[in-house]
């Protein structure tokens, strides 16, 4: 234990903060540190070092060199800047580097130098250039801060959704401020600036002035200020060697530190632990880092080479040319455990495994000790904390060793806790590793999250690595496997050298059916690297036509999307493709790609008929199909026209179609519509009321009701309407006049061709029965006009027309005259009640007398 603590170093009496090596940088720079633009992604992510920038004393045909390294130093990216003079250097939260050059235009590039995409800060700063800049990281995203030529301030706290905002102006700042940085507070962002010994604050609205307080008095000027990594606390370095430290709100004082130097730091940056109420600032010049907090003394450790500085969630990653380093506060449970003479319970209990590996009697002592105590859950819980805190895979081991040692001797100690962590250790020592390179604490872990994790190792083309911690962990395949196989393959169709046929075997041999992958999506991403025929060949995996149709459409592959989407069955997605066509093609090549397709085209002019009539006249013209054409020209005639004459010429041209399909029916009966149209008219000229578009049997039918019988029969005399039908329609019509002396005189006229009783198969229309005149009189209620025709009815209907009027007693007589069982049956139905019980005795008697005979 003595010698784990030997790197401890205590700031006050109630933290300690250690130094540890995280890797050996074999980088070969050529260049040092302090000549090269660097920036380093948070959580353990790449370097960039721009070498070669704009300096005086540089050949000016020399081209800077962009170079990535991971945070072990290995090389990512390496390209010579052929754009303009770059002033600041930063990651975005989603490990894309942003260029801010001097015009103002932010160049975007991926973590393996791909260019991504570039937006500009705006026409002010075109015109004044870049003084400064800074990229900074918000709840929103990643943003972007620019200090002009012209001593003003924009930024915008999103690049992905880019808004510009212009901060007001500094009231008379003549020249750059010694120093600012980037504030976040309530969801906003603030500029916080220094000039000479005042600073001010700047936000969307106004510029205000703010004192820090319980500043050290005699400050002449601030040289440097830091923001700590959540934004919560501020540190300024005054000309005096003052550092103050206070809340970001610039509202409570912290402490404050006189560090007895007044030379300017290269840096400064906070160095704290979540939920630690210790606060640290970490201060850095040419050869010498110094750690102070609220404590009378400071730590310092000498830098044997150029040194840069990365603000980490729970501490600071320092790197120079040779080393990588990570100095952060000792965790409690790690102090608890190691520190010298500690009675702690996991210090105990890390004790007693090792004892009880030696054999030792001792271990049980130890045991004892920590259950008379009840302590042994706190000392469990105590180990596993700590191991997940610790670098080195050996002390790692012993604290769950220990762990595992104590949980024995425990009846309902959860499990759960010591295999996450377990879990946990084995996905930090796989990605710590000097290949992989990303150095997070278990802290920043869980912070990152898993799903975050395995997006940068997919970023980095570590898919191997990837799928392995998804299967280690069991992940859910779309959330894992699926999305990493998706994105392997999204890779690997930007390798050009291999041929498109063999790079979508591959795919599909490694794919499958995997749940959650979506080949239009590769596909999608091949066609915009420019090889059309591989996305092609990729969407033939796709199952799903909506998704592989759009991407075809895209492709300007409309006859093969066509084919898809009629394969699918799925009529919009056919309606879809068409529209398409329709706007591509002129319109001979659409209509021939439609008769090729007969689904397409049937479906087609169901969308023309509702929506494009005129389109759908020349589909018929093209096809020949006059049957269908003359349909079309009679539904236009009533559809469209108004005007008589305009009616008339459409039917026309649709009984030339219709004699053109050698439909002569339909033609004839075309022409008899044109007849009765001009018929029509002419009535209402000459008799007034409404007849055209009436039927011809209701055409007749109000002649008869204005009282015009002679021009209804003639108009049944020349579209020869049966006389049976003309004495159907004009009988109905007298009834609902009720003009029952015309209705006589109408039916001794002539004898009655439909007779006097409904006979069914006279039946105009299926839907409504029409009644002689028996029936219609009864119809409108009239039964004293019935029985005059009921005395006309022939025998072989007598009974029923006298059983329609009511008459059942003489029904009854008629029926046994006849002597007929069916109309005596039909008779004695209608006997009800005690008025009819003489009529029903009546006919059973008949019947008696029958069957004696």
């Amino acid at each position: 234990m003595d010698c784990y603590t030997a790197n401890w170093n205590p700031l006050g009496d109630s933290a300690f903060y250690r130094k540890y090596e995280l890797y050996s940088m074999d980088w070969d720079l050529k260049e040092e540190l302090r000549d090269c633009l660097v920036a380093a992604a948070p959580y353990g992510g790449p370097i960039a070092l721009l070498r070669n920038p704009w300096r005086k004393e540089k050949v000016a045909s020399i081209r800077p060199v962009l170079e990535i390294y991971s945070a072990s130093g290995l090389p990512l990216a390496s390209l010579l800047w052929k754009s303009g003079p770059v002033v600041s250097l930063g990651w975005s939260a989603e490990e894309e580097l942003l260029c801010v050059q001097e015009d103002g235009v932010v160049l975007v590039y991926g973590l393996h130098g791909d260019f991504r995409r570039h937006f500009s800060m705006g026409n002010e700063v075109l015109q004044n250039r870049v003084l400064d800049a800074r990229i900074f990281h918000t709840e929103f995203g990643s943003g972007v801060a620019i200090l002009t030529g012209a001593h003003r301030f924009t930024l915008s706290a999103n690049v992905g959704d880019l808004k510009l905002r212009r901060m007001p102006e500094v009231p008379g700042l003549q020249s750059a401020p010694s120093c600012w940085t980037t504030l976040c507070q309530d969801r906003v962002a603030h500029i916080l600036l220094a000039v000479g010994p005042d600073l001010y604050l700047l936000d969307h609205a106004a510029c205000s002035a703010v004192t820090p307080p319980g500043l050290a008095p005699g400050v002449s000027s601030f040289l440097q200020m830091a923001v700590s990594f959540t934004y919560r606390h501020l540190a300024l370095f005054t000309d005096t060697g003052y550092i103050w430290m206070g809340t970001a709100s610039l509202k409570e004082k912290l402490c404050e530190f006189n560090c007895n130097i007044r030379a300017p730091p290269k840096q400064m940056v906070w160095c704290s632990r979540p939920r630690s109420k210790e606060r640290a600032v970490v201060v850095a010049w040419e050869r010498r880092l110094m750690v102070v907090g609220d404590a009378p003394e400071s730590i310092q450790f000498v830098l044997d080479e150029d040194s840069y500085l990365v603000p980490e969630l729970d501490g600071v990653r320092i790197f120079s040319c040779s080393t990588h380093e990570f100095l952060h506060e000792v965790p409690v449970a790690s102090e608890e455990i190691f520190k010298i003479a500690s009675m702690a319970p996991g210090a105990l209990l890390l004790e007693a495994q090792k004892e009880y590996e030696k054999e030792s009697q001792k271990a049980d002592e130890y045991l004892r000790e920590i259950q008379e105590l009840g302590q042994l859950t706190q000392a469990v819980q105590q180990c596993i904390e700590a191991a997940g805190h610790e670098h080195r895979p050996d002390m790692q081991k012993s604290l769950l060793r220990a762990a595992s040692f104590g949980k024995c001797f425990l009846d309902r100690f959860p499990p759960d806790s010591f295999v996450r962590m377990c879990q946990d250790l084995r996905v930090l020592n796989a990605i710590r590793d000097y290949h992989i390179g990303i150095p997070l604490t278990y802290s920043q872990y869980k912070q990152l999250t898993i799903q975050v994790l395995l997006d940068r190792l997919v970023l980095r083309r570590l898919y191997p690595l990837a799928i392995q911690i998804c299967e280690y962990l069991r992940l859910p395949e779309v959330q894992g496997v699926s999305r990493i196989l998706a994105h392997w393959a999204c890779y690997k169709v930007q390798q050009k050298d291999v041929s498109d046929e063999d790079v979508a075997r591959a795919i599909n041999q490694k794919l499958g059916d995997t749940p959650g992958v979506s080949y239009s999506d590769i596909a999608a991403r091949a066609y915009g690297c420019g090889r059309t025929e591989l996305a092609i060949k990729l969407l033939e995996y796709e199952p799903r036509s909506g998704e592989q149709v759009p991407l075809l459409l895209k492709m300007k592959r409309s006859k093969l999307a066509l084919s898809k989407a009629i394969e699918s069955g799925d009529t919009d997605l056919v309606f879809t493709v068409l529209l398409h066509l329709k706007n591509e093609l002129n319109r001979g090549d659409f209509f021939m790609t439609l008769r090729n397709q007969p689904m397409a085209l049937s479906l087609y002019r169901q969308f023309c008929k509702h929506q494009e009539l005129e389109t759908l006249k020349d589909l018929y013209n093209q096809d020949d199909n006059h049957q269908e054409l003359g349909s079309f020209h009679i539904r236009a005639s009533y559809a469209a026209e108004e005007r008589i004459e305009g009616r008339v010429a459409a039917l026309q041209m649709a009984a030339d179609a219709f004699y053109k399909a050698k439909n002569e029916f339909a033609a004839k009966a075309t022409e008899d519509q044109m007849r009765l149209l001009r018929l029509q008219r002419r009535l209402e000229d000459e008799l007034g009321g409404h007849f055209v578009d009436l039927s011809l049997h209701d055409t007749v039918t109000t002649l008869v009701l204005g009282g015009h019988s002679k021009r209804a029969e003639q108009l049944a005399r020349d579209f020869r309407i049966p006389d049976k039908r003309l004495w159907w329609l004009k009988l109905t019509a007298l009834a609902d006049l009720e003009d029952w002396e015309e209705l006589e005189k109408f039916s001794k006229s002539k004898k009655s061709p439909i007779g006097y009783l409904v006979v069914p198969a006279l039946r105009l229309r299926r839907s409504q029965l029409l009644y002689p005149f028996v029936e219609i009189c009864m119809k409108q209620h009239n039964k004293y006009e019935a029985k005059k025709y009921a005395s006309r009815v022939g025998p072989e209907q007598k009974v029923k027309a006298l059983l329609l009027v009511g008459d059942v007693a003489q029904a009854a007589d008629v029926a046994i005259e006849h002597r007929n069982e069916a109309e005596l049956t039909l008779v004695l139905s209608h006997c009800t009640g005690t008025a009819d019980a003489a009529t029903a005795d009546k006919i059973q008697r008949a019947r008696a007398q029958a069957q004696k005979k």
